[in-house]
């Protein structure tokens, strides 16, 4: 079973998502908080495996509950925003937080069942759209030079090549990870089994030391891997 733990300080929209994801035979909804601080203890007394994280609530937001959460090592839940607000702010900072995720409260009963299952297999939950804006944010830091870079009319330095290289395989799967591909999509495009897709991707995710696969993309972005 997955184990969810919904955050919103709206009681009702909590009610929906329950009633949503527990139609599913694979998820329970372990628990509910009203507020950033609830939603930090409920995560380590609980320990979901999925946490549905809304952003303007009383007494901490969403993203800075989102870092608190992510920080403990002893909660290993993966976290989605889900906001009413498609503001570019709040998708970098949660990411920046940690989150694995982001959706719209206007996304269909099945974008949020898709999100759960996908956060709990470890698959990052952006939709094309949403990670092109991500790597043109990043795109734009990194190939702009820094003020201090400016100031000494030199470019800033790049970054220091990875201690281990990807395999040409590995290099593949980042490429369609850069495309928001699923794993079952990265194995049909590559001809090879799920599992060994899971096993590039949690290769990739060392060898960039990245938390997810969100965090490779952008790091892979970066480094113009992908």
């Amino acid at each position: 079973m997955i184990r969810v733990l919904l955050v919103d300080d709206h009681a009702m929209l909590r009610a929906g998502f329950r009633t949503i994801l527990e139609s599913q035979p694979d998820i329970a909804v372990v628990g509910e908080a009203g507020t950033g601080a609830e939603a930090v203890a409920a995560a380590s007394a609980l320990l979901p495996d999925v946490i549905t994280m809304d952003v303007q609530m009383p007494d901490m937001d969403g993203i800075e509950a989102t870092r608190r959460i992510v920080a403990d090592p002893a909660v290993a839940a993966a976290i989605a925003i889900v906001t009413t607000f498609d503001r570019d702010d709040y998708l970098h900072q949660a990411l920046d937080a940690g989150a694995a995720g982001f959706l719209l409260k206007n996304a269909g009963p099945e974008d949020l069942i898709t999100a759960v299952r996908a956060l709990a297999a470890g698959d990052g939950m952006l939709s094309p759209e949403v990670t092109r804006r991500v790597l043109a944010r990043f795109s734009s830091a990194a190939s702009a030079p820094s003020a201090n870079a400016v100031a000494r009319g030199r470019e800033a330095t790049a970054p220091a090549p990875l201690a281990e290289p990807l395999t040409e395989r590995e290099a593949e799967v980042l490429v369609l990870l850069a495309d928001a591909r699923s794993n079952a999509e990265i194995a049909t495009a590559l001809f090879i089994g799920e599992a060994t897709v899971k096993t590039h991707v949690s290769r990739i995710l060392q060898k960039l030391g990245a938390r997810d696969r969100v965090q490779a993309v952008v790091i892979a972005h970066r480094r113009g891997l992908a």
